[in-house]
């Protein structure tokens, strides 16, 4: 029994053990390719979302930089958060993408090594965008503080973004699910209500996934 609103985000508020891992070890069964001898649907439906994942990000990154399996990132950072979304919908698991904890350690190493190699490899472009093109001269040295306070920022702000998302729809489901009482009249309006606020959750889930991953490829093809 929760004790708060918020202990649905407490690891050990129901179980020593989480559904979680149960749901890790069965898409890590389904979800590779090399397990399956013949092309079936689900194998068909991976590679159809990992080709048009990866046509995406093509587009998104910069010529200059692009070397053969960078997408791979970027595809991989979006299959695990859309995992860690969609199975935190489920009774009984842990939600990690509501946890900024989660969340910053997945930002700020990415952020981190993509700064790291531009100013070791691209040192004058790097500087060419703290300052843009047209600024007055009395206006640089406040432009450079504004545009490194706006690339620091980023990793917080990604990480925010998804955390804020997740938790909003997690404190809805958890309020809706405290007003349903099977011996009221109302219950089939409640649970039609939940059932759409639960589709509406997965969508969410795939969205700030995709968003997450989308944003830290765009602040990576900035750099031309």
């Amino acid at each position: 029994m929760m004790t708060s609103l918020f202990s649905m985000f407490d690891p050990t508020s129901s179980f020593n053990t989480q559904i979680n891992w149960i749901l890790s070890f069965l898409t890590t069964m389904f979800i590779p390719s090399v397990y399956w001898e013949l092309n079936s649907r689900t194998n068909l439906i991976n590679k159809l979302i990992l080709l048009n994942l990866n046509k995406e990000f093509y587009n998104l990154y910069s010529k200059s930089i692009l070397s053969k399996g960078s997408t791979l990132i970027c595809i991989s950072l979006f299959m695990l958060i859309l995992l860690n979304n969609i199975s935190s919908n489920f009774p009984y698991t842990f939600c990690c993408s509501a946890h900024l904890a989660f969340s910053i350690s997945l930002s700020v190493p990415i952020w981190l090594s993509l700064v790291i190699f531009y100013w070791i490899n691209l040192t004058k472009t790097m500087l060419s965008h703290l300052v843009p093109s047209g600024t007055p001269s009395i206006l640089m040295p406040l432009m450079v503080m504004i545009e490194m306070t706006s690339n620091i920022i980023r990793p917080t702000a990604l990480a925010v973004r998804l955390t804020a998302n997740l938790i909003a729809g997690h404190l809805l489901m958890a309020l809706l699910g405290n007003t349903l009482n099977i011996n009221s009249i109302y219950w089939p309006v409640i649970s039609t209500i939940q059932i759409m606020f639960m589709l509406f959750e997965i969508m969410v889930a795939i969205i700030q996934s995709y968003v997450f991953s989308i944003l830290m490829t765009l602040y990576s093809s900035e750099i031309s």
